[in-house]
Formats: structure tokens, sequence, C-alpha cells
């Protein structure tokens, strides 16, 4: 009898270890150079498995809101402006099993980059730069349900306002933002930045967007209100990407050649702190809780952990060759 019971509780503890390691938070990472998508477990700072992306190179992901699935839009071979392959697909991959149970094909090349869901609707909102649009995509069946016009060349990058309503694409070679309505799909507006623009990214209460200009150390700040850039903020080299703390008060930038991440205090508008990083960090992503940031380094093919307490580099994962696009699944 009391090896039943022992046997019993024992099949319990397993299953209830497979259900929690399910649920466990996992760090997703787009890995270039190796047509690969990285699962990294945040605790133990190993990395779980890679999944193939069959033979196509993704830069960026996005975690469907349940934590169960990943969506890859896979790039092609180039930069963006660059020559090279154009793009044609996105997989859907299922964390669980770590294998790919979906895919959308575009039905040409469009060079589909930045995935976003929408915080009301539950699409998938992923750029197409080739066709100077934005996709609206179901995630459950793997189909377009429409799309957005952007007006501009390489619509590279894409950030949605907390409520749903509006989007904005950063156009790296016209060096513009695309402001559009979401539940209309129509483009409202194109602002000029720069020369050259590079990712973009929304403050908690939609009050502003952040983009990088590429021809100066400085970032374009956005009104919502006016859509127009009414600030410039200084930093030191040219950033990046970035991200914005929970709190509300803090924005992290990336700067390549520094090596560093820089800290945007928004009361201010002035960068109050530096981060030490490895070299060429690029994407900057932060956990719910705001006590961790990661940050992708395609240069070293690996992320580094921020603890955001301490403002300090505490330690790196290996990920694999040119790591770049990253993501949160709970």
């Amino acid at each position: 009898m009391r090896g039943i019971v022992g046997a019993v509780m024992l099949l319990c503890g397993m299953q209830f270890a497979a259900i929690s390691g399910a649920q466990q938070p996992r760090l997703l990472v787009a890995v270039k150079g190796e047509q690969k998508l990285a699962i990294v477990n945040p605790a133990t700072l190993k990395v779980l498995g890679k999944v193939d992306e069959a033979g196509f190179t993704g830069h960026e992901v996005a975690a469907s809101p349940d934590g169960k699935f990943a969506f890859v839009p896979v790039y092609g071979n180039s930069g963006v402006g660059s020559p090279g392959t154009n793009g044609t697909k996105m997989v859907k991959i299922d964390l669980a099993t770590q294998k790919i149970v979906g895919t959308l094909d575009f039905g040409h090349g469009v060079r589909p980059h930045c995935p976003v869901f929408g915080p009301k609707d539950g699409m998938l909102y992923v750029t197409t730069e080739l066709d100077k649009t934005v996709s609206v995509v179901d995630p459950n069946t793997m189909k377009i349900v429409g799309s957005i016009p952007t007006g501009q060349e390489q619509s590279h990058m894409l950030a949605i306002s907390h409520d749903g309503l509006r989007g904005y694409t950063a156009n790296v070679g016209p060096g513009t933002v695309s402001v559009l309505e979401m539940k209309a799909r129509k483009l409202i507006k194109v602002i000029s930045i720069s020369g050259d623009t590079q990712r973009i990214a929304i403050s908690n209460d939609d009050r502003w967007v952040f983009t990088a200009d590429q021809t100066k150390p400085q970032l374009a700040v956005i009104d919502t209100k006016t859509l127009s850039v009414t600030k410039w903020i200084p930093i030191d080299g040219m950033g990046y990407g970035g991200a914005m703390m929970h709190d509300g008060r803090w924005f992290l930038m990336t700067v390549p050649k520094k090596s560093e991440i820089q800290v945007v205090d928004l009361k201010t508008m002035q960068v109050a702190r530096k981060i030490s990083t490895m070299a060429d960090p690029e994407e900057v992503i932060i956990t719910p809780d705001d006590k961790t940031a990661w940050v992708s380094s395609p240069a070293t093919g690996s992320v580094a952990q921020i603890d955001l307490a301490k403002w300090e580099m505490v330690h790196k994962v290996e990920t694999g060759h040119n790591s770049d696009g990253l993501t949160w699944a709970k």
C-alpha cells in the first residue's frame, strides 16, 4: 500500500512539475546566423533548445499572449534596404514541443519583419516592407485578414498604442515614421525624422513615441497629440533599439558602438546613467516585473541579463551566431 501511495505521489509530482515547467517564462531569441529560434530558461540561464526555421532567416519574434506559441517572420538573408533574398513566409512554433506547427505564405517577396500582437483584438500585425504595408494576420488560422498601408519604403519596426488604436512604423531609409489608424486600417500621417532612422517605441501612457536618428546621436520624441517631433534627446553615440520600463520613468536605449545601454529619465528627457554591456548591443526588452532587461549582441552571439536594481550587466548567455530579435514568453 505504501508503495502504491508513493508511486501515485511521485506521478502527481511529475505531472505538477511538467505543468509548472510549461508555465515558466522563457526568453526567445532569433538567431539569424543559424536560422533558428533559441529558447532560453531565464532562471537557469540555459538554452532549452533551438528550433530550425525551415531554412529561412528570421530577424524578429513575437510570443502569443498565452505564452504557448512563437511567431517568426522569415525576412531573408540581407539587412534592411540591402540586396538579397526577399522573405515570403512566417512560421508558428509550439514552444512546448519546439516544433513548427504552422506556416503563412505571403505569396510573394515582402521581407516580413516585425511582428506585434494587438493589445485588444488578438491579431498579429507584421511589417511587410516590400509591400509598404503592415499585414494583419489571424494567429490561429495563420491567414492574412487585412493590411494597412504605410506609404513608405522600409517600414521595418512597429509599435502599437496600449489602447490598440494607433500604430507607428519606423521607416528606415526614408527616415520617417508612419502613423496608422489600426481599426480603420489606414495611413494617417507620415512624419519626417532625418535621413535615416531605426527602431521605435511608445511610452506607457501613449503620449510619446521614440525613434533613433541614424544621422546624429539623438532620439526623436514624437508628441502623439500633435503628431510631430517636439523634442530631441541627445545621447552619446548612435542609438539603436529601445525599451520602456513598465514604471513609466525610464527608457533604455542601446548604443552599439559604445557597448552600452543609455538610460533616459522621462521626467527630464535626458540620459541619466549608462550601463556597460558586451560589444554590439542591439535589441533590448524588459521583463514584466521591471527587475531585468535582456539585450542581444549579434557580434558576440549572445544575450546579456541586466539587473535593473543595480543598473549593471550580471550574466551573459551564449545563444548562437548573430543573435538578434528578442521577446518574452510568459
